[in-house]
């Protein structure tokens, strides 16, 4: 059976949000998920463009509706993100290792949002043999995958 995080994939379009002046996009998911055949689109508000595509500097201004998020914008702004994520309906919310917040949570708890948080993304998006498949067999062998 397919664990909360594994389902986070079973979505067909994603934003992917990240603020490029303050750290680097998050390439490696906005790619996977591409590879996956998902539609994504990037949400920075420094950026005009990300990876040749169309950055978007918020929710609010996406032309279509996502069906998830991935958070990986400083840690500081992951409760204001996760409050936009709600005002767009969104349900499936993934916050990147070390970018969560108890107050972030609590507000997605707050607005019925399956949060998945703890872990990287990207350990379930690349294949082969890597640093995030290393801490993928680390996170099986611990139950927590």
């Amino acid at each position: 059976m397919a664990s909360n995080y594994e389902t986070f994939f079973d979505c067909n379009r994603y934003a992917v949000i990240g603020h490029s002046s303050a750290k680097p996009f998050p390439l490696l998911s906005y790619r996977g998920l591409k590879k996956l055949g998902k539609q994504v689109v990037a949400i920075d508000p420094s950026a005009q463009h990300i990876d040749g595509d169309p950055a978007y500097s918020d929710l609010s201004a996406l032309p279509e509706s996502v069906d998830a998020v991935i958070i990986e914008a400083p840690k500081t702004d992951t409760k204001d993100w996760i409050a936009r994520a709600a005002e767009a309906g969104i349900k499936h919310v993934w916050i990147h290792m070390g970018h969560d917040t108890p107050e972030a949570c609590a507000l997605a708890e707050q607005h019925g949002m399956n949060v998945r948080t703890g872990t990287c993304a990207v350990m379930y998006l690349k294949p082969g043999l890597s640093y995030h498949s290393i801490h993928q067999m680390i996170m099986k062998a611990l139950g927590k995958y």
